[in-house]
């Protein structure tokens, strides 16, 4: 139960920044650098001196996980409270009066729930954790933090054995030029009609039995649909292949991770669930087959295979090109706190990317001649095509993004709370209720 020295530092800057009169400060650290353990300390330190913490995250199933890191660490659970954003924000009126308020992935608190709580408790002390102090649109978090203290860089934990290094391939398997984006995001409906396709399936197989045979492995797809059909080719091709969404089962689930971690189900399929902060065993592949504009998914998606082991190197298939809009997970990033829409931070301008034609291995650098197999490429490198856009038009499918909203709570707008009753078959009155039990009505 010792922090490493790098953990310890932030801890020291953190307080540091409140004796220099900030009240907001946010850790900025690489994902499994562990903010986690990071968090703990700062509550148990501020328990042991009779401090009430309330930490918000912002999905119900990372409560427990919190939990059992806080009471595993010694935090005084009489005094801590670990809430999803959306109930603490409901109960306000019922809360004990935080003296200090921790946000886990605290790049989702320009949302009204975390403002809410913020002005319901001015004079408590705030602190965030997260990896990546960016929204969608490249703007900063200077509306609801005063610093940013940032931690070590992905390529030092990596160099110093905290994070697993990493060989990063990208065969193209569908040509994303002209899928339209719409608020901020790929529509949902054209990727999935691209992903749906046998050919697909057939070379996202072979291309795992070629770059990652035999590994554990998480394959993050487009929708629900995309996901569970994912998993039953692969499991057609001998593979043994899960999928898991936000309406699997407690019970379900556990079955299913437990098998993985006991290597009898070798490829995990889901969308989104598998991300920020969820727990599941160790494995050493990603298979992308989610495009996204949101550097926060991709580095989160991304890495989740790079949790250090002796002797281990990752691998990274990504076959919809998120390399080219983020460069690689490792990238050093320019943060900064106050950083407006369409800033640059995510290291692309700043590396020079190269992709082998041959074994699709991908690199930094401009080398022509491949570090992973030798082809030496005389052919100039090709020009990505601009993607359209359509900032102003409706999302007309959502399913994929939902998946893992378990309760109404986590439904953010009321697309989302279309999308959930229809899941559920509530009556169109249900949605009614809800905007109504939220204030959205007036």
């Amino acid at each position: 139960m010792n922090l490493r020295p790098y953990q310890t530092d932030l801890i020291e800057r953190v307080r540091d920044s409140y004796r220099r009169g900030k009240k907001a400060p946010c850790i900025v650290l690489p994902c499994g650098g562990g903010k986690s353990v990071i968090v703990a300390d700062i509550a148990k330190n501020a328990t042991l001196k009779g401090n009430r913490v309330l930490f918000i995250v912002h999905r119900k199933e990372l409560c427990q996980q919190i939990e059992n890191t806080f009471k595993w660490w010694g935090v005084d659970m009489s005094l801590c409270s670990v809430m999803m954003v959306q109930t603490a924000a409901r109960r306000i009126k019922k809360l004990e009066t935080p003296q200090l308020i921790i946000t886990d992935e605290n790049h989702h608190s320009k949302a009204a729930t975390y403002r809410k709580l913020y002005d319901a408790f001015p004079d408590a002390k705030r602190v965030g954790v997260t990896a990546t102090p960016v929204r969608l649109d490249g703007s900063g978090l200077s509306d609801v933090n005063d610093d940013l203290v940032i931690g070590v860089s992905a390529k030092w934990l990596i160099e110093n054995k905290f994070l697993a290094p990493y060989d990063y391939y990208a065969p193209r398997l569908v040509d994303m030029t002209g899928i339209k984006i719409k608020r901020g995001e790929y529509d949902v409906t054209q990727v999935e009609n691209l992903m749906i396709q046998k050919a697909v399936y057939g070379d996202v197989i072979k291309n795992y039995q070629k770059l990652a045979n035999n590994r554990q492995a998480i394959c993050y797809c487009t929708t629900v649909k995309h996901s569970l059909m994912m998993a039953y080719r692969f499991a057609e091709a001998g593979i043994k292949a899960a999928h898991i969404d936000g309406e699997t089962s407690a019970s379900e689930r556990q079955r299913i991770i437990d098998g993985f971690r006991a290597g009898e189900i070798k490829i995990l399929c889901n969308v989104d669930l598998i991300s920020e902060g969820f727990d599941v065993p160790d494995c050493s592949c990603v298979i992308m087959l989610r495009p996204t504009q949101s550097l926060v998914l991709y580095t989160q998606q991304s890495m989740r295979c790079m949790r250090y082991q002796p002797y281990k190197k990752a691998v990274i298939i990504d076959h919809v090109g998120n390399y080219t809009r983020f460069g690689m997970p490792d990238a050093d990033r320019a943060w900064k706190l106050n950083a407006v829409k369409g800033d640059k931070v995510s290291g692309v301008e700043a590396l020079n990317i190269t992709q082998c034609p041959m074994c699709f291995y991908t690199y930094e650098g401009d080398s022509r001649a491949c570090p992973a197999c030798g082809y030496f490429n005389a052919a100039p490198k090709e020009e990505r095509k601009e993607i359209e856009t359509e900032e102003d038009t409706e999302l007309q499918k959502i399913d994929g993004f939902v998946v893992d909203y378990q309760t109404a709570d986590e439904c953010k707008t009321l697309e989302e709370l279309k999308a959930f009753a229809k899941k559920r078959g509530y009556k169109s009155g249900w949605v009614y209720y809800q905007q109504k039990q939220r204030g959205w009505l007036h």
